[in-house]
């Protein structure tokens, strides 16, 4: 029996070592040295070093004056990165449409004089309950009532988010979209 245990034993601790100790003290390193800002969270931070967030998670943006996310599903609150996950909730579900049907109420209330239909991403949330990109749809849908709001040029705007814009992913994976945080500070720093 000991013939046996003894390697196993060994192997087992061999295998802990090399996978639970090596190995990701080598990616840590090689992912710090070549890819320190994405390692780290790519976050944000502003001229005095505090950090604003990140380009990878949303925020949760309220106020007439900034353009607004995807809604989060994670709980127990808002683009909580502990709790990446999205509602399971199907189409025909009641708590969904009750959802969507606040959200473009009160996307409305904000910007009662906006007739146009409201873009999908500004309704319901993506997968992950994360995602800090909307679309180019959804940001124009947005202009008029922040324009308003900052009494600006709308076409200062349109100009904003065209120089924010992303593009697909290698000319063909996703669709053009807009970092929610990065377009929100450049509308800061603008006005």
């Amino acid at each position: 029996m000991s013939s046996y245990l003894k390697p196993a034993v060994m192997m087992l601790l061999l295998l802990t070592l090399l996978t639970g100790v090596i190995y990701p003290a080598l990616v840590t390193v090689f992912a710090q040295i070549f890819y320190a800002e994405k390692a780290n969270g790519s976050l944000i931070k502003d001229q005095q070093g505090n950090f604003l967030g990140s380009i990878l998670i949303g925020q949760s943006f309220s106020d007439p004056k900034y353009f607004w996310g995807r809604p989060s599903a994670t709980s127990p609150y808002s683009y909580n990165a502990g709790a990446s996950s999205g509602s399971n909730l199907g189409p025909t579900n009641p708590a969904l449409v009750d959802a969507v049907k606040a959200r473009i109420t009160a996307l409305q209330a904000v910007d009662p004089d906006n007739k146009t239909s409201v873009p999908v991403d500004l309704i319901t949330a993506s997968g992950s309950g994360l995602d800090p990109h909307i679309s180019l749809a959804a940001a124009d849908y947005q202009i008029n009532r922040i324009a308003k709001v900052r009494m600006i040029d709308p076409g200062k705007l349109r100009e904003s988010v065209k120089l924010h814009t992303e593009t697909r992913q290698l000319g063909l994976l996703g669709e053009p979209r807009v970092n929610v945080l990065e377009l929100n500070l450049a509308l800061d720093a603008i006005h």
